[in-house]
């Protein structure tokens, strides 16, 4: 029994010596160790707001024939640059083209029958100024009035003649596909030869794309959405260009929101100012909206910081002693916040360890 004891009593006094030895050798590498310390710098601090989203280019077009028929020539091929008008296929179409010509002539035809009734109905109306001795002036009127409705009608056949003419003509356009703006060709799904059924005119036969437009379009969470406003400028940056950072300005926010696994968020369209040639449209992106911003002003990390939201502190090194100072903070980016009041720069700030924040406030 007496060996238990001093068995016990022994176990007893080396876990104190180990622990005492842990909490002064702690204590001595403590005080051995200089604190971590960080400079009063001077510099820019900008508040941002983050927005995840992709690459559109806005100006597309989806063409088709209006029209059955042959393929008979496609003048472009894809990543074809094309201009406005630039006709880029057409369909055999000699029916049309005859009906224009009968319609040309149809035109023709009714622009002389109204030359000719106008040219009866002064004659008449010369004869009624000064009548011949052998007719009686209620003829001649009645002359006039006739004369005046054929050359009414003749007007009339005129324009009907003019109206079958669009008609051919707007015919014939629908078996010619156009180019309605600049722009570069990305599909096409028809060849020589190929015949377009009525099925067939639903599918687009060329797609264009107007790549010197550029937009990118995301989405603003909802504790964010108050702070952007349209016309604030952004920096946008792409997954697959690293290296480029393109201006930006925010062009639309939508009023009504999207809800998805629970979080809010609005539609977000931002202009670029500077695109490339090497942008494609759908290309992941992010932009960085300035919301606040401030030039030349001192800032320190926000793990420096301590004290409370309302009381905020540094402990500064001065001389190698340790000195409490109470500051001013101004905008924070997340990472730094300026200070406005109570640091100077190059002063060194002691970053708190691990241990100390666990048991106050510190900013992150």
């Amino acid at each position: 029994m007496k060996k238990r004891r001093i068995l016990i009593i022994t176990i007893c006094v080396v876990v104190i010596g180990i622990v005492l030895g842990i909490v002064f050798g702690g204590r001595a590498s403590r005080e051995a160790t200089p604190p971590d310390t960080v400079a009063v710098t001077r510099g820019d601090i900008v508040r941002t707001v983050l927005v995840d989203g992709s690459l559109v280019m806005p100006n597309k077009a989806y063409l088709s024939f209006g029209i059955t028929g042959t393929v008979t020539e496609v003048l472009v091929e894809e990543g074809s640059n094309v201009t406005k008008d630039q006709v880029l296929a057409r369909l055999d179409a000699p029916s049309l083209e005859s009906s224009v010509e009968m319609a040309e002539l149809q035109v023709e035809i009714a622009e002389e029958g109204v030359k000719a009734a106008r040219a009866q109905y002064e004659i008449a109306e010369i004869n009624l100024d000064d009548p011949p001795p052998t007719m009686s002036e209620d003829v001649l009127e009645l002359q006039v009035d006739a004369a005046k409705a054929s050359w009414e009608t003749a007007k009339l056949n005129l324009e009907i003649a003019e109206l079958s003419l669009e008609s051919a003509e707007l015919n014939l356009e629908k078996a010619v596909i156009v180019a309605p703006f600049d722009s570069v060709v990305t599909d096409i799904s028809i060849t020589e030869g190929k015949e377009i059924s009525t099925t067939a005119l639903a599918t687009p036969a060329i797609t264009l794309v107007d790549t010197s437009e550029i937009e990118m379009r995301g989405f603003i969470d909802e504790i964010d959405v108050a702070t952007v406003k349209v016309g604030q400028a952004a920096n946008i940056t792409l997954d697959a260009l690293p290296d480029e950072e393109l201006d930006g300005e925010v062009a639309f926010i939508s009023l009504a929101g999207t809800t998805l696994a629970g979080v809010v968020s609005y539609d977000t369209t931002i202009t670029l100012e500077n695109p490339a040639a090497e942008l494609r449209d759908g290309m992941s992106a992010t932009a960085e909206v300035i919301i606040e911003r401030r030039d030349d002003v001192l800032f320190i990390p926000n793990r420096a910081i301590r004290g409370t939201l309302e009381n905020p502190m540094v402990v500064v090194l001065v001389d190698g002693q340790q000195e409490e100072r109470e500051i001013t903070l101004g905008l924070s980016d997340g990472i730094n916040t300026e200070v406005l009041s109570g640091l100077e720069e190059g002063e060194e700030v002691i970053v708190p360890t691990s241990a100390e924040r666990q048991g106050g406030f510190f900013m992150m």
